[in-house]
């Protein structure tokens, strides 16, 4: 049977390899991607490099192999060619559709709400392999993987780790003859997988596949771990703050000298372990890690597209039966000042007055949230939310758009009506016009800037 969350955290995250039958698991990935999805991908999504990329008994090809030009009215020259995949992979070379998480809407949904669960950032290839084929040579990836059978049949080979957790610039390359002598060992797992079937394999870890039988298609799902080197790199940068760490080197210092060097590094480490002993410094380290952890997650994981169309539709037919929710994997922080309350985004900051405040929290919340059952008289909070559609903070409930099409406050999920006259208060004030005859950002409530 699957081992559960605290069993996996404690035994394999990180540390060993966990392989899971169909059978154990209960249900298959045909909901995420199949034969067909590959298809339609391949020959109706005019997808260009580097979403594909297409290998052959250990060698990756030129893309010239299987790209050409999109023809009169897309002047690329790198369009996916389904006919040159097609000789390609009847030739014996694997495809790699690269980036699913970005094309293919099931998977980039799931990816999206694993990278949550998890903590850390995830993005998800497919290897289609023809037959009787392998695509790579026996190798280990610097980021820990999911591997998702779809279809057909694969032999993977799993080998102890010859550089344990190595980190993004230590490729395995790097220990290219340890890698080969290694592979000659008894294998950790030695399986044939078939659809449904499901490894965690974390990073460091050797493998090596071939397909058997027929075409192989299965999930690899990527994800750059944070580390405590992040943790040591932050704590590095604001060390930079103890002058004794700012100082020059000795007059004469030769760094080739391994005599001179030693005591420098010696003196520097006691110097870090110093500045960082103060119980105030470790704390201001981790505020720093945080903050660098977060941005790093909103650049690796961005939040769920918003769709433009809809959402101007859904906008102009607001109303307090309208339910939206907050953008899913937003990730925005809220300030609250004596006037405003401001949420901020990576790239934008939405200001609104602070009698809006409450409304802004159940907004962001993440449950649906029924427009009329906002903390504010109705008028203000269809401005309120109509606002942060359009800022793309939140989006329509159910995708829907148009009076009446979303959901309303009775929906399953949704927070029930408002108080009446809760919050209310006279937004004519916020309105305004720009002397070239355009609305101000304030008049729908509030203001807009880039940051």
């Amino acid at each position: 049977m699957p081992v559960g969350r605290a069993e996996f955290a404690a035994g394999h995250w990180g540390r060993r390899p966990l392989f899971t039958r169909a059978a154990d698991l209960g249900e298959d990935f045909s909901d995420l991607f199949s034969l067909d999805a590959v298809d339609e991908l391949v020959s109706s999504r005019a997808l260009r490099t580097p979403f594909v990329r297409m290998a052959k008994e250990g060698t990756v090809l030129p893309a010239a192999r299987f790209t050409g030009p999109g023809g009169f009215g897309a002047e690329v020259a790198d369009q996916l060619d389904a006919a040159k995949v097609l000789a390609e992979f009847a030739d014996g070379a694997t495809l790699v559709l690269q980036g699913l998480h970005r094309t293919w809407p099931p998977i980039a949904e799931f990816s999206r709400r694993l990278a949550e669960e998890l903590g850390h950032p995830a993005q998800v290839n497919a290897y289609i392999t023809p037959a009787s084929s392998r695509g790579f040579d026996p190798h280990y990836d610097v980021h820990d993987v999911f591997v998702l059978q779809i279809a057909g049949e694969k032999h993977w080979r799993i080998h102890e780790p010859v550089h344990v957790d190595p980190l993004r610039d230590q490729p395995w390359s790097d220990h290219r003859a340890e890698v080969a002598a290694r592979v000659q060992e008894q294998p950790t797992i030695d399986e044939t997988f078939r659809p449904g079937d499901a490894l965690y394999l974390p990073r460091g870890w050797i493998h090596s596949a071939e397909a058997l039988g027929g075409v192989s298609v299965h999930l690899t799902i990527g994800v750059a771990a944070y580390t405590r080197h992040d943790v040591v790199q932050e704590a590095v940068a604001r060390a930079a703050d103890t002058a004794e760490l700012r100082a020059s080197l000795p007059l004469g210092f030769d760094p080739a000298d391994p005599s001179a060097v030693a005591p420098v590094v010696e003196q520097t480490v006691e110097a870090l372990i110093a500045a960082l002993a103060d119980p105030s410094a470790r704390e201001a380290v981790a505020a720093a890690v945080s903050e660098r952890l977060r941005r790093r997650r909103r650049s690796d994981s961005p939040a769920a597209p918003v769709r433009p169309l809809a959402t101007i539709a859904a906008a102009d037919g607001m109303g307090p039966d309208t339910v939206v929710v907050v953008r899913p994997g937003l990730g925005a922080d809220v300030t609250v000042e004596v006037e405003t309350v401001t949420v901020r985004l990576p790239t934008k900051k939405v200001a609104l007055p602070i009698a809006a405040r409450a409304a802004v929290e159940t907004l962001l919340s993440g449950r649906p949230v029924a427009v009329g059952a906002l903390p504010l008289d109705e008028r203000s909070a269809v401005v309120v939310a109509r606002r942060l559609l359009r800022e793309g903070i939140v989006v329509s409930a159910d995708g829907r758009t148009g009076p009446g099409a979303v959901g309303t406050e009775g929906d399953a999920g949704a927070v029930g009506p408002a108080d009446a006259g809760a919050g209310e208060f006279d937004l004519a004030d916020e309105a305004g016009v720009l002397s070239d005859g355009e609305r101000s950002a304030t008049a729908d409530f509030g203001t807009a800037s880039a940051t």
